[in-house]
């Protein structure tokens, strides 16, 4: 069953929206660092005039729960919770790191995917998926840690995604030396769609007011909007 929704993330460097309506995908994609207030709303608008629909129309909302820049989460969870409040549709939280995988299995039909996300600070958000009926999910638990800390096995294959592995390419690839590189390295809301619509098949999704992001980081806390404790 392929449902009607909107996808959007500035989780990391890019923001991006994506729309699947009656069964065609209109998105768009940008690399744009401190951009993402201005720039999404817009975004949202462009895809829904090339669709000629309207919020109250869909059936969910996606959004890049993370992990990924603190600042940017945060953007992307509060912008998507204002319109699903608008238009009174449920949420569908979705992994940066599991887009990305989505987005190396669609395109490069592979069985295993390393993910790493730089998290600054010395470390990466890392997970591993696996390719289960085309589509990504979950191996080893999403976590942030120092590359050189990762227990490993070598033999391992795959391949990689994410800017953890431009910025810590040594480290990685000495840690999985049978996983091949990607040019993959930011997630897209369009390969969010495909997992977005597994879960909300699978019941899945949460009312806007308790859309929650993904930090992995324990000292950073989520406010919720006023007067929705």
């Amino acid at each position: 069953m392929n449902i009607n929704i909107l996808a959007l993330d500035t989780a990391t460097e890019a923001c991006s929206v994506a729309l699947s309506w009656q069964g065609k995908i209109y998105s768009h994609f940008e690399k744009c660092p401190r951009e993402h207030t201005q720039k999404i709303l817009p975004m949202v608008e462009q895809v829904l005039n090339q669709a000629n629909v309207s919020l109250n129309e869909l059936d969910a909302i996606a959004f890049g729960q993370g992990p990924g820049s603190f600042t940017g989460v945060r953007i992307g969870v509060a912008a998507a919770q204002g319109l699903a409040f608008g238009a009174e549709l449920p949420m569908v939280g979705v992994s940066t790191l599991a887009a990305m995988a989505q987005q190396a299995i669609d395109n490069c039909n592979v069985d295993r995917v390393v993910a790493a996300i730089d998290a600054r600070m010395g470390e990466i958000y890392h997970a591993i998926f696996s390719n289960h009926q085309g589509i990504a999910t979950i191996e080893q638990t999403e976590q942030v840690i120092a590359p050189d800390e990762l227990e490993v096995a070598s033999e391992m294959s795959g391949v990689a995604v994410g800017t953890g592995w431009e910025t810590y390419r040594d480290i990685l690839s000495e840690k999985y030396p049978l996983v091949t590189q990607t040019d993959i390295a930011l997630p897209r809301a369009y390969d969010m769609l495909k997992l977005a619509n597994k879960l909300y098949a699978d019941g899945q999704t949460t009312p806007a007011a308790n859309a929650q992001p993904v930090y992995l980081r324990d000292k950073v806390t989520w406010k919720k909007l006023p007067g929705r404790e």
